[in-house]
């Protein structure tokens, strides 16, 4: 099964766990009901904007969506995790240890093409993103400040303000990201 297809069970699967219509989910989302249900068809290849709006319209984790079983122990290969990208395809996130149930954290590979320019929408109030530099470099505003990252440097922030990510340099910026939720998810 190929990941628009994991996309799309699993959002069905939440949307017909709350009862919701594709009304109802497109009312807690923002994202138009002829657009949730090609996803859930797996026929629409969501962006990384989208599924965020998706997950938290239903409050779950972006992961929850791309998370498969795991065993105790888990080996990752980032290079094999298929990436989610937002719609230009210079911001590409692979999601490698999804948040689990009394978690309360997920841990993404993150990779700023050249171009990149990634506005992400504010997350609930508590939401802490943590980025650690490994190749490249580029910018984050948060909250009206700018920040330049390269790497070996690392970041914390509240990111309950929007905030965007830049690539304006001619190679590309690798980083992990966790995202720490402020209480255990569900």
């Amino acid at each position: 099964m190929n990941l628009t297809e994991i996309i799309g069970k699993r959002l069905k699967a939440m949307r017909s766990h709350r009862s919701w219509s594709l009304d109802q989910a497109a009312q807690a989302t923002g994202v138009s009901k002829p657009m949730l249900s090609q996803i859930e068809r797996g026929e629409s290849n969501p962006t990384v904007s989208t599924l965020w709006k998706i997950a938290n319209g239903f409050g779950v984790s972006f992961s929850s969506f791309v998370e498969e079983d795991q065993p105790s122990i888990k080996k990752v290969i980032t290079s094999e995790v298929d990436p989610i990208a937002d719609t230009s395809g210079t911001f590409l996130v692979r999601p490698l240890f999804p948040v689990k149930p009394g978690k309360s954290f997920e841990i993404y590979s993150l990779e700023l093409l050249p171009g990149c320019d990634y506005a992400s929408e504010a997350h609930p109030d508590g939401v802490e993103e943590y980025l650690l530099v490994e190749e490249g470099s580029f910018s984050l505003t948060v909250h009206e400040m700018t920040y330049s990252l390269s790497a070996g440097e690392n970041l914390r922030f509240a990111a309950n303000f929007a905030h965007c990510y830049q690539n304006l340099g001619d190679t590309p910026a690798r980083l992990i990201m966790m995202i720490h939720y402020p209480y255990p998810r569900a």
